[in-house]
């Protein structure tokens, strides 16, 4: 006589309250449904976290040998040699990157244009759409273009930031013995598959939890305005606000002369004001761009540093330092240091290569997290299907 017996495996939902099962459905389906999303930004990630490391040491057109500061050629000279080399190209600005550093001047072009600070002599004109780029472009638009592009990678963005909380909901465990302490804290790495995956899965996302929340929630930072808007005001920004109105009716004018100066003279003036007197880090990095329109501004950036900017805004009639002029970033009030550091917080550039190195790591171990548990998911799904004995 021949009998049918019917075994089916399934997690177990005896004695979980509503919001856990709720919980647990919306990690495994959103975590599904953004899987390769989060796949690809987590490992474009990791490769542009030391994308300027790389680039200096395989490409010999960014690098010369440092001189005197006093050496170096400024933005009237620049333009002068880069003008008569590609008489055809509209120059809009300069970039200095260090006295180690070559020079990029940007021009309407496809290319990227460098040329040596010390004699003007151009270093290397290079595609802009290098493998970096291509990167850069996966991890914020996955290819497919600004428009849809970014709103898919922003949500997508919102959706892990989402179930990094679900999962350490998930992860915590109902009682606190032996047991739980090492399948939570440890990976049992002489287990069979499975259970190392599931380790991989649930420890080390415990672990990388609050870089990801960082990294994640910086992102969504430069994301949504709204979100940005709100974070600054919460941390205080609207105190800032008020105190900035003061500022600006205390702002000394320049004793200059108001007539209109020359374009290049100008830029000359500002680049050296820029690097003798206002500058605080990294005084040779310096970006002068040139006016677009009549009235528009002078635009300098200094103070570059760990992924940290400072934007100055300079009058084109009278090149006095305006008052929307950032700060020096030590100088800011924590509402502002925190929107202007986002940026270096998301890349992980705030601590220079060590934290980069941790960020990497966090990094790798996010985009292998929709890996992990999707093999999770895959196999209670083939679990689940009917064992039949005769």
């Amino acid at each position: 006589m021949n009998t049918i017996k019917s075994r089916i495996s399934k997690p177990t939902n005896k004695g979980k309250s509503r919001f856990s099962k709720i919980n647990a459905w919306l990690h495994l389906w959103l975590g599904l449904a953004s899987g390769i999303i989060v796949f690809i930004m987590g490992i474009t990630g990791c490769i542009l976290v030391f994308e300027q490391e790389i680039k200096h040491v395989t490409s010999p057109w960014l690098n010369v040998e440092a001189q005197k500061s006093e050496k170096l050629l400024p933005p009237s000279q620049i333009y002068a040699a880069v003008s008569k080399a590609l008489p055809n190209k509209e120059i809009h600005g300069v970039w200095y990157n260090g006295l180690d550093k070559t020079i990029k001047v940007d021009v309407e072009s496809d290319s990227l244009i460098y040329v040596n600070p010390y004699n003007g002599k151009i270093t290397g004109i290079v595609d802009h759409e290098d493998f970096f780029h291509i990167m850069d472009e996966g991890h914020r638009y996955l290819w497919l273009g600004r428009g849809v592009g970014s709103q898919i990678t922003a949500w997508a963005t919102f959706v892990f930031f989402f179930l990094l909380i679900s999962g350490l909901i998930l992860w915590f465990p109902k009682k606190w013995n032996k047991t739980t302490r090492n399948s939570s804290f440890k990976i049992k790495w002489n287990a069979k598959f499975k259970r190392v995956n599931y380790d991989l899965h649930n420890v080390m996302g415990f672990y990388t939890l609050i870089l990801a929340l960082l990294i994640s929630f910086t992102g969504l930072l430069m994301s949504f305005h709204w979100l940005r808007e709100s974070t600054y005001w919460i941390s205080g920004g609207w105190a800032d606000e008020k105190e900035n109105k003061e500022q600006v009716l205390a702002v000394k004018k320049d004793t200059l002369s108001k007539k209109q100066l020359d374009k290049l003279a100008a830029a000359d003036f500002i680049w050296k004001k820029v690097r003798t007197e206002i500058a605080k880090e990294n005084k040779e990095a310096v970006i002068i761009h040139f006016p677009d329109e009549p009235d528009d501004d002078f635009y300098a950036c200094t103070d570059m540093n760990k992924g940290i900017w400072r934007d100055l805004y300079f009058d084109q009639q009278t090149l006095e330092l305006k008052p929307n002029s950032q700060e020096y970033i030590n100088n800011e009030r924590f509402s502002k240091w925190l929107i202007r550091s986002n940026y270096s917080l998301h890349i992980g550039a705030i601590g220079g290569i060590p934290t980069k190195i941790i960020y990497f790591a966090a990094s790798l171990i996010c985009a292998s997290l929709p890996v992990t548990g999707f093999y999770i998911w895959w196999g209670r799904k083939k679990k689940q299907k009917p064992t039949v004995k005769i």
